[in-house]
C-alpha cells in the first residue's frame, strides 16, 4: 500500500471509498453534464469530469443570479395586480 493511501485511509476512520465507486460516481457526474452527457464512448478523464462539473456548477449559480436580477425587475416594473400574481406563482 502506498504512504497516501495508508494515510488517507488512517485520516478517514476506515470508510474507504473504492475505486470502483469513485468510478461509477463520476460516471454519474458525466452524465449529468450537457457537453460530456453523450460521449460515454469516449472515455472522458475524472479530472476533466470534475473540472467541467465544478465549471457547470458556477455557469448555473451565473445563470440564477441573472434570473433572479430579472424577475426583481420584473416585479419592480410590474403593476400591484401583476406582481401578487407572479408572487403567489412562485410561492406555489
Amino acid at each position: 500500500m502506498s504512504s497516501r493511501r495508508s494515510r488517507s485511509s488512517r485520516h478517514s476512520g476506515g470508510s474507504r471509498i473504492s475505486e470502483d465507486q469513485i468510478n461509477d460516481l463520476v460516471n454519474k457526474l458525466q452524465q449529468l453534464l450537457p457537453e460530456l452527457r453523450n460521449r460515454s464512448s469516449d472515455k472522458v478523464s475524472a479530472s476533466r469530469v470534475l473540472q467541467d462539473t465544478c465549471n457547470y456548477i458556477k455557469s448555473l449559480h451565473r445563470e440564477v443570479d441573472d434570473l433572479s436580477d430579472r424577475l426583481s425587475e420584473l416585479l419592480e416594473s410590474s403593476d400591484t395586480t401583476q406582481a401578487a400574481l407572479i408572487r403567489s406563482l412562485l410561492m406555489q
